[in-house]
């Protein structure tokens, strides 16, 4: 059975779609996803460091220049303080490109009497509650895929066109941080790369590696099935079949049951494939999961993408880890700290508190610490625009802030100063540990 799906009513139109979508273009390439694949691997072993984030969905409405900048922005600002503080190479690895879909937890919402289909993302309908806009139409897989393009195309022409040259970091605009401390310390990371640039070219004839390029890989959940089964493909006869939609999908926790549609469809295709686990993801539920999406136990083939919550981790991740490791599973081991620690306000809005994901992620570190396996990324729900949805951080952000700049339509997300102050922690976390 295929969980989380939405009921399209016309089916003439959805056999359309999906065979309109089967002859587009594919968004990525098999060769891109190997790649990222092989990264993903020297990332389980500890010698690289996997940083995943972006929108929790992606709207229509901001497939804008500035947005898709501002979004690759807060990662090269976090990836530079990671890499230098980590000492290690680091994936960026964005929520976007394709993040419409929004699993749900009921599939009507109600309303002064009226009951209507929830919101599923911008792939299926619209936010406004209104009968028009929440019917599931098909035709936006189409838009979903254009806008996707665009995105896609724009990240890679940033990419590779000095965008990120190391050179020039102080052009990524902290704008956005308001805390002085933030912006001294990041600019100290700045003045330490450039001088250490400037000195290697001093010192050698040959240019220094690619330091005005960064390659971005793109993710999302793997949600729509019959999106997602319109870009899984070979591309050439015998050769293995990939989802070429994205280069790194997931497999959320409402639909990750090992006898579900979405399982069956991912052990199907080639790509590095994450799976969300947290409160209620059982020890033989998960080696059942391992042996059914990756029954060669091939390395990079599964990250583990934990989310628990900050009051639940030390219980509920603390057996999965000791049950993997005794198992011989090959994993990469992956924290989300935003969504185990959501929370209604008494007023009806959905906020996270930055302390209790701080406190997640650090005693993610800790746990695999005392296992002796390693914590080999992060990934998080952010945003390069100036949002407040997320409670504390530096600004010291409070309740009574949220309603100033809250724009998500679904979870909220770190803004970039919060982001920031987070890849500081974790490289403080880093060295914390390393110095005992």
């Amino acid at each position: 059975m295929a969980e989380q799906q939405p009921a399209f009513e016309d089916e003439l139109k959805l056999n359309s779609v999906v065979g309109q979508l089967q002859n587009k273009p594919p968004l990525v390439t098999p060769w891109e996803i190997e790649n990222l694949r092989s990264q993903l691997v020297d990332a389980a072993a500890g010698n690289r460091f996997l940083l995943q984030g972006g929108d929790c969905a992606e709207r229509f409405s901001e497939c804008r220049p500035d947005i898709i900048a501002n979004r690759l922005k807060v990662l090269l600002q976090m990836s530079l303080v990671l890499v230098y503080g980590l000492r290690l190479p680091v994936t960026r690895v964005g929520r976007f490109a394709g993040q419409y879909a929004k699993p749900r937890s009921s599939d009507v919402e109600e309303s002064n009497g009226q009951v209507l289909p929830s919101y599923r993302g911008d792939i299926v309908n619209e936010p406004e509650f209104g009968r028009h806009a929440r019917r599931p139409a098909p035709e936006r897989m189409i838009q979903a895929y254009e806008h996707s393009a665009m995105t896609l195309n724009y990240i890679r022409a940033l990419g590779e066109g000095g965008f990120a040259d190391l050179h020039h970091p102080e052009y990524w605009n902290l704008g956005f941080v308001r805390h002085e401390s933030l912006r001294q310390e990041y600019q100290q990371i700045v003045d330490a790369i450039l001088e250490a640039l400037h000195f290697m070219e001093a010192v050698s004839t040959n240019p220094i590696g690619d330091v005005d390029r960064v390659s971005f890989y793109t993710s999302h959940e793997a949600l729509l099935l019959p999106y997602e089964e319109s870009f899984t493909r070979r591309a050439l006869k015998d050769a293995p079949t990939y989802n070429l939609s994205t280069h790194f999908p997931w497999i959320g926790k409402r639909t990750s049951h090992v006898d579900g549609a979405h399982v069956e469809y991912a052990r199907g295709i080639r790509n590095p494939l994450g799976l969300k686990i947290g409160p209620g993801t059982t020890t033989d539920g998960l080696i059942s999961l391992l042996e059914r999406l990756n029954p060669d136990n091939e390395a990079g083939r599964i990250t583990l993408i934990t989310r628990f919550g900050a009051n639940q981790i030390a219980d509920g991740l603390a057996p999965l880890l000791a049950h993997v490791e005794r198992e011989g599973r090959l994993v990469l081991w992956a924290c989300d700290p935003m969504h185990g620690n959501t929370e209604t306000l008494s007023n009806g809005i959905k906020t996270r508190r930055f302390d209790n994901i701080k406190s997640e992620l650090e005693q993610a570190f800790d746990l695999h610490a005392d296992h002796g396996t390693i914590l080999g990324g992060v990934h998080l729900e952010l945003t390069g625009e100036n949002v407040t949805e997320c409670i504390g951080g530096a600004r010291g952000l409070e309740e009574e802030d949220l309603h100033r700049a809250y724009q998500s339509q679904v979870d909220p997300r770190l803004n970039g100063e919060q982001a920031l102050e987070l890849a500081f922690a974790i490289v403080r976390k880093r060295r914390a540990m390393l110095s005992k």
